[in-house]
């Protein structure tokens, strides 16, 4: 059977679990999630604060930081896992990272802000942005100096709004439908919120598209210090 080559290897999804490296209240994260066995619905949560996962059967425990209509999903590049495998030399299994959706044959780091993917037959995503990495995924992951290290690599997955509904499964294919004139990548996002703030004027040409919080962080920039 011939496979598409941009496509969606496993849909993951978390339950809350009790654990000592989260400063959520109730010291529960959704982060460890597992491959999906049947089909699952995405839609759009709501806000952030209030609402959690884009996907049915998903957790978001500490919505004060993850979740929302702007990080309704996120996904990670099968081949980043198995750099990140070489590097680490363990094994990392799909959903290893927390992710919503592990990917073949896609350059999540390059994606560009907005770009939008028909995932299915019916789903509609859209790029806001890179995923920063927190005491939680570095207790998830268990290794020193996690969270310096993913900064480092600049290789972050990338968080998804969800435009259009539907239902997604292990398999199902994902076609890039649009990208933007402008040159704004998950990459360069990434760096100019963490590791290089110098760069955080060129997020503006992505406008709307851009997570609003790195939206607001360039804005601030530019005002204190010019473009």
């Amino acid at each position: 059977m011939h496979l598409p080559a941009m496509r969606l290897l496993s849909v993951n999804l978390g339950r809350a679990k009790a654990v000592p490296y989260t400063d959520q209240p109730e010291g529960v994260t959704g982060i460890d999630k597992r491959p999906a066995d049947g089909p699952v619905r995405v839609a759009a949560p709501g806000a952030k604060g209030v609402g959690a996962s884009g996907l049915a059967g998903d957790t978001v425990c500490d919505t004060r930081h993850h979740g929302g209509d702007d990080q309704a999903v996120y996904a990670v590049a099968r081949e980043d896992l198995d750099d990140w495998e070489r590097e680490l030399g363990r094994a990392l299994p799909n959903g290893s990272f927390g992710e919503n959706l592990t990917t073949t044959g896609l350059d999540l780091a390059g994606a560009l802000i907005g770009e939008r993917w028909r995932v299915g037959p019916e789903l509609l995503l859209e790029v806001t942005s890179g995923r920063i990495p927190c005491r939680t995924f570095q207790g998830h992951m268990g290794e020193p100096r996690w969270v310096k290290r993913f900064m480092e690599k600049g290789v972050p997955g990338a968080y998804f709004r969800v435009l259009e509904p539907g239902e997604i499964r292990a398999g199902d294919p994902v076609r890039i439908v649009h990208r933007p004139a402008h040159e704004v990548t998950v990459a360069l996002q990434f760096r100019a919120v963490t590791t290089q703030r110098e760069l955080l004027p060129r997020l503006l040409a992505a406008g709307d598209a851009l997570h609003p919080e790195a939206l607001a962080s360039a804005r601030k920039y530019v005002a204190e210090y010019g473009a």
